[in-house]
């Protein structure tokens, strides 16, 4: 079993967004999947009471019962986790990028957040887990993200080279507990998303479709 944590300490920069997307995608090419709230707002846990029985699974938890969930996922026949995390709260997102096969840390392309980010690069290199920083919600026509790119470079981030941009599929989808590739199956939105987590499992070293057994 692999796990993915979404890791960021600074909020509002779209981790649950990308956990719920990304968790859906791989269900889309045949994993089962776990998605786990670590973060006591509950946005992804809110996301998958609205979507009811349909894919991937999603279970509240307590930082202090991580270990144990991904055990017991695991024995369930799990194929990927992916742990949603709080902003701000350093124990918890070092537990979860310690209990990770590979960190991703959303950024949006804004001073406040490239100068947060070395905070969480910080982060990953305690925990000593591979990090991949994606830059989210990003303008769909600016230079604003190449800047970005080299910011993150220069602070010692490893940049995906799939940018998410800022479309409208992303906020509209979550409201009934959709994905952006349910919203619009052939949209932009949804192609970003496929990019995002063929490169998550390239960085894995894992096959994109079918079962990792």
């Amino acid at each position: 079993m692999l796990t993915i944590a979404m890791v960021s300490q600074k909020g509002g920069a779209g981790k649950s967004t990308l956990a719920l997307n990304l968790a859906a995608e791989a269900v889309e090419r045949g994993r089962r999947v776990l998605l786990i709230d670590l973060d006591p707002q509950g946005n992804v846990s809110a996301w998958g009471d609205r979507r009811g029985a349909r894919p991937p699974d999603v279970s509240a938890e307590s930082p202090a019962n991580l270990d144990r969930a991904l055990r017991q996922a695991e024995l369930e026949g799990y194929e990927l986790t992916v742990l949603d995390t709080a902003p701000h709260a350093d124990q918890t997102a070092l537990r979860a990028a310690r209990a990770a096969d590979l960190v991703l840390v959303p950024c949006r392309p804004a001073t406040f957040d490239l100068e947060a980010i070395k905070a969480t690069l910080d982060l990953c290199q305690i925990a000593k887990r591979r990090s991949r920083v994606v830059l989210n919600a990003a303008p769909i026509r600016s230079r604003v993200v190449e800047e970005a790119r080299g910011a993150v470079t220069d602070q010692g981030g490893n940049v995906s080279p799939v940018v998410i941009r800022n479309r409208v599929a992303y906020q509209h989808c979550v409201i009934d507990g959709r994905t952006a590739a349910e919203f619009d199956p052939h949209g932009l939105a949804a192609q970003e998303i496929a990019a995002l987590y063929d490169d998550m499992m390239t960085c894995l070293g894992a096959d994109t479709v079918g079962s990792m057994a």
